[in-house]
């Protein structure tokens, strides 16, 4: 799904994507790396989930083909 994400996004224009993940869902910053994202910042404690403060990873994809 997230590889038909970026097909449809480039298809629309779209030259960034940008995911916010929790920085113990290593499956998930796998996967997003695999389709081209890379960590880009870190959001510290941004945000409380079930009474503990959570950080969040920044993960960005630049196009190739779009706005080059």
């Amino acid at each position: 799904l997230l590889d038909a994400l970026v097909t449809a996004s480039e298809a629309a224009g779209f030259w960034t994507l940008q995911a916010g993940i929790f920085p113990e869902n290593v499956a998930s910053v796998r996967l997003h790396e695999r389709c081209g994202f890379r960590i880009v910042g870190r959001r510290e404690r941004i945000g409380q989930m079930h009474g503990v403060w959570r950080d969040v990873l920044l993960m960005e994809r630049r196009s190739s083909i779009v706005g080059v």
